[in-house]
């Protein structure tokens, strides 16, 4: 499959750089088989629920993983995005917990000149050696100790000198509210460096409303990194690889989902990283147990899916894993034609943008 296959026009001004004023009020495209689509809002989610339903939300927490810093010789600026550590194989999550000492990190690194391996980086008051360049932007950093003993670990320096790590293609600078909108109502570890965005449409209110319909809300964690958004380089679809990334189910998540199946209720997925996690753990026949592991699920179209019947989720940028994923659930052909109403009715894009609602059953 060829990977130009999920490109698409979009305006430049569709790219949403800020969300809505509240967060039910972004627009709802709304499909369904044979129907034609409907333009509504977040805020009429309650309409769309079916009793028995199960909607799952992903319930990590974006840190604050962009950090400013400057060369240690020269003073010039550089910015950092935290990803992943690389010592004994752990995730993003994991490695926030663990004191640091020195710990050797992967970072996306924007300078005015390439870092060079040796070179010195001066970041919130502790110093940070390159030790290896790599491409597309990438270094790896081995940061030094705050003096903090056993307490003192790399989420207190994102704690207190992080930022709001917002996607490349919001063109301005973070501000304070970004750290409250730029993440979920009921965000609860920390462990992403990107929000799961289609759970920003939802408070408390809309939430509340969504049981008083006869919804069981339920949350699975799947730590947003590198596997989420990263581009597909790659000419051919099959030969993109993905990136591992955290995901647990806990019991009572497996629980609601088991139960959901014998009534013949729905699982509702909010946003495809939700989607990735639940189809991580099912078997064949679309039973999920609880449990943590790492995935690197990539999901495109021709796959089957075993758990999810509809799909809440943000529109994607083109030639995405996301993009993928959603046209493997709903079909390239009619995924590519929802874009195209989307930009012709003049929907919002991407992480700060509106979203749509794919419900397979009538």
């Amino acid at each position: 499959m060829d990977t130009q296959e999920f490109s698409f026009e979009l305006p430049p001004h569709l790219i949403a750089q800020y969300p809505a004023p509240r967060r039910e009020e972004a627009r709802l495209c709304c499909l369904r088989p044979g129907c034609p689509p409907l333009h509504r809002s977040i805020s009429l989610l309650p309409e769309h629920i079916r009793p028995g339903d199960v909607w799952v939300f992903n319930d990590t927490q974006v840190v604050k993983a962009r950090l400013v810093g400057k060369k240690h010789k020269s003073g010039g600026r550089v910015e950092l995005l935290v990803v992943e550590p690389l010592h004994e194989g752990l995730g993003l999550g994991e490695g926030l917990q663990r004191p640091t000492g020195s710990l050797v990190w992967r970072c996306l690194a924007k300078a005015s000149k390439a870092l060079r391996p040796g070179e010195l980086l001066e970041v919130g008051g502790r110093l940070a050696e390159v030790q290896s360049r790599e491409e597309e932007g990438f270094v790896t950093l081995r940061f030094e100790g705050g003096g903090g003993g056993e307490g003192d670990t790399l989420a207190t320096l994102l704690e207190a000198y992080g930022h709001t790590p917002l996607p490349p293609y919001v063109r301005r600078a973070s501000t304070p509210e970004d750290a409250c909108r730029y993440q979920t109502v009921f965000a609860q570890s920390p462990g992403s460096i990107a929000a799961p965005t289609a759970g920003l449409h939802f408070s408390p209110a809309l939430l509340k409303a969504m049981k008083a319909q006869g919804a069981q809300l339920a949350f699975i964690r799947l730590d947003v990194g590198l596997g989420t958004f990263l581009p597909v380089r790659t000419a051919r679809v099959e030969a993109h690889r993905m990136h591992e990334e955290n995901c647990s189910i806990p019991q009572e998540t497996a629980q609601a989902l088991q139960e959901a199946r014998a009534r013949g209720g729905r699982v509702v997925a909010v946003g495809t990283t939700v989607v990735r996690c639940l189809e991580s753990f099912a078997d064949e026949a679309g039973r999920v147990e609880a449990g943590s592991r790492r995935t690197d699920i990539f999901i495109f179209p021709g796959y089957r899916f075993r758990v999810v019947q509809a799909l809440l989720t943000n529109f994607h940028l083109p030639n995405s894993t996301l993009l993928m994923l959603v046209a493997a659930f709903w079909g390239p052909r009619e995924t590519l034609a929802a874009y195209r109403e989307a930009v012709a009715q003049g929907y919002r894009f991407y992480s700060f943008g509106d979203a749509m609602l794919l419900e397979k059953t009538p």
